[in-house]
């Protein structure tokens, strides 16, 4: 008994959708490109899409960002490169104590709070936004009262 197409994608957990539509061929400018990146990228490996394009550019290949961008995903390659490190105090920076470490919060205004986050106004239609310190627990507040 053959299974149907449907279950099969069911089992195989891919959308019947892809099934139809074989993928297109890569033409052969896409091949060269490829060619010429994979070069570049193996030189430069900390290239990412928009210098990739300049140089190849300047070598007189006519492709745009995206094209690279797209190109450069397919191959699986990225810019290696420092990322931020934003979770590292700065040095010299001070470290504040955590004052509620062993202290039991078992009453209302036993402890306050103040919440400085932003967030750009961009309402909606019929919606209510409500903060971060609006959805926590009266409990869970961060600043002892004196």
């Amino acid at each position: 008994m053959a299974l149907s197409i449907r279950r099969q994608c069911m089992l195989l957990g891919i959308a019947r959708s892809g099934i139809y539509r074989p993928p297109r061929p890569a033409n052969d400018n896409d091949l060269a490109l490829m060619r010429r990146i994979d070069e570049l990228f193996t030189a430069w490996p900390f290239l990412g899409s928009r210098r990739m394009t300049a140089m190849l550019k300047a070598e007189g290949l006519p492709v745009n960002r995206k094209r690279v961008q797209r190109v450069m995903r397919k191959m699986g390659i990225a810019a290696l490169g420092p990322r931020p490190n934003t979770t590292r105090p700065a040095p010299g920076h001070k470290i504040y104590p955590y004052l509620l470490r062993n202290m039991t919060i078992d009453r209302p205004n036993q402890v306050w709070t103040a919440d400085i986050t932003y967030r750009a106004p961009r309402p909606r239609f019929g919606e209510a936004r409500m903060t971060g310190m609006q959805k926590r627990k009266e409990k869970t507040m961060t600043c002892p009262l004196l």
